[in-house]
């Protein structure tokens, strides 16, 4: 039996960004299913850095991330976490009061944004069918994330202060003695620890189960993608990324091709995803309708899992009905540019301390972290 401080069920970007804020105040043992962490929804994602969507909660943590992001610890990694890409969300559909709405909506975090006639949008996106655009918005601050090289230093920062991440790790059974401690069954051996943290990704309810917890009510949903060519002789790598006012599609340069989605959001039961042809041949209809690209066959699919709770915030804090069980949950697509404000957030409220004032000062509180909110009052 091997004893820790702390056990995060769950190896993805919520277990790893914990972990290494959590590793220097005791023992971690990082519990993944998988043969590798991050299989699931973090090593699948189109991984984007922008304050300028999602709730107030999640913009406020991924400000409270950007210094992070751009100023990681020291042997944290290579290269920078971040590089510079911009996005432009067009409206194809010549809604201008929808357009209007979320620049301003925009524009109350990122002070960059600017919105852009549709002459400005072709110039900056030359692909762009002028005929079918009306309009758009651009946020110079947008950035791709290096996910790998993120998960990565989390995880290395674990082991470097003395935790484990063990692989190929199912947990199959939650039990809690008198003297509350833990014992996580994998099958082959047993774990124990006070505290178990679930960041199990779409299946933390199935986790939160085993320990005797209700349910969050966790939605699993599917997004798919597919990697396809870029125009030939055009040198595209400096392009935005692009996304449909109506989140109809976004495509992205990557690595010298293009990534593409029809940011679809299908709901499902947790599983290893696997990309539908027609929301590829979707994805790919409503690129070839906006730009003038032809996509002959894409390279590569894919489909990933983002998980959310009825009120699409992400969750960090303590069960209200279990002793020892915290949650890290419902990363809802937006966990990877959140991570460093989530890790930092969720280690100091596994140990009972306050949340750091680089979070506070974004008006981050633990109430608005909490499973306690999804309570009916």
């Amino acid at each position: 039996m091997s004893h820790a401080d702390f056990i995060i069920i769950g190896g993805g970007i919520a277990g790893a960004s914990t972990g290494f804020w959590l590793s220097p105040h005791g023992k971690v043992i990082v519990l993944e299913r998988e043969s590798h962490p991050g299989y699931h929804s973090t090593g699948r994602s189109a991984a984007l850095y922008t304050a300028a969507y999602g709730t107030s909660q999640v913009r406020a943590l991924t400000l409270a991330s950007r210094a992070f992001f751009d100023h990681p610890p020291e042997g944290f990694c290579e290269h920078p976490l971040l590089t510079p890409r911009g996005e432009i969300t067009v409206d194809f559909t010549g809604d201008a009061a929808e357009l209007n709405a979320q620049y301003l909506s925009a524009k109350a975090t990122v002070a960059q944004v600017e919105l852009l006639s549709a002459d400005e949008a072709c110039a900056k996106m030359p692909i762009l069918r002028r005929e079918k655009v009306h309009g758009a918005l651009y946020d110079p601050t947008a950035s791709d994330i290096d996910t790998d090289a993120l998960h990565q230093g989390y995880l290395r920062g674990i082991r470097r202060n003395g935790g484990e991440v063990l692989t190929d790790h199912a947990v199959q059974g939650l039990t809690r003695d008198a003297a509350g401690i833990w014992q996580v069954h994998t099958g082959e051996k047993t774990y124990t620890a006070p505290v178990i943290i679930n960041a199990a990704g779409a299946w933390a309810d199935r986790i939160g189960e085993l320990a005797g917890a209700k349910p969050i009510g966790l939605q699993p949903k599917r997004r798919s993608a597919f990697i396809f060519a870029g125009p030939e002789g055009v040198d595209s790598h400096h392009w935005p990324m692009l996304v449909a006012l109506d989140e109809s599609f976004y495509m992205k340069p990557d690595a010298g091709m293009f990534l593409g989605s029809p940011a679809n959001a299908d709901p499902v039961e947790p599983q290893d995803i696997q990309p539908e042809e027609l929301d590829i041949a979707m994805g790919i209809y409503q690129i070839e309708e906006a730009t003038t690209l032809t996509i002959r066959r894409p390279t590569r699919t894919w489909a990933g899992l983002r998980s959310f709770v009825h009120d699409g915030d992400l969750l960090s804090g303590f069960d209200a009905q279990v002793p020892g069980l915290f949650w890290v949950a419902a990363q809802g697509g937006y966990g990877i540019q959140t991570s460093p404000a989530m890790g930092q957030a969720s280690a100091a409220l596994v140990r009972g301390a306050a949340l750091p004032e680089a979070l506070t000062r974004f008006g981050l509180d633990a109430g608005m972290l909490s499973p306690a909110r999804l309570e009916p009052h």
